[in-house]
């Protein structure tokens, strides 16, 4: 009796390395952005009419000046009860957090996600020559995933 192989029919590789997917095959590149004087009203609306949970703050220049997020603006609602302020008058750069982590979009896909698992953060921007150039969330790594089925995997 011989033996026999129980491995199916395996799907065709793409020919695409590993090393070669990069962020920037998968960031997104139109970005809901915010601007520093702008209400922490105004942001929640947009946050929750767009269905998303943040999202970089930019200049005029279109530089990264930081990133407000649906955490920033629940703690501003806790601190404006608490002094008994209106959130009208309180603006994005107060509560935007400024100390932003980027990526290089030149990084490979499958390093973006173990940054990913070690920082707990949903999204990081990307820059380049200064300039906000795109986002990749914590879905997009999934999405990249999807798209390889594995495939590339070692």
């Amino acid at each position: 009796m011989g033996i026999k192989s129980f491995i199916g029919k395996r799907s065709k590789l793409i020919k695409k390395k590993s090393e070669q997917i990069k962020v920037s095959d998968y960031m997104t590149t139109s970005l809901i952005t915010f601007h520093p004087k702008q209400s922490v009203l105004e942001v929640m609306t947009i946050l929750i009419k767009n269905k998303i949970s943040g999202g970089p703050v930019i200049n005029e220049k279109h530089e990264l000046m930081g990133i407000i997020s649906e955490g920033d603006c629940i703690k501003q609602i806790s601190e404006s009860r608490y002094y008994n302020q209106p959130l009208g008058n309180i603006h994005v750069e107060q509560h935007m957090v400024k100390n932003v982590e980027t990526i290089d979009g030149e990084m490979n896909i499958f390093d973006a996600a173990d940054k990913f698992l070690k920082s707990k953060r949903r999204r990081f921007p990307i820059v380049e020559n200064g300039k906000l150039v795109g986002q990749i969330s914590q879905k997009d790594i999934l999405k990249a995933a999807l798209k390889l089925k594995g495939n590339t995997w070692k």
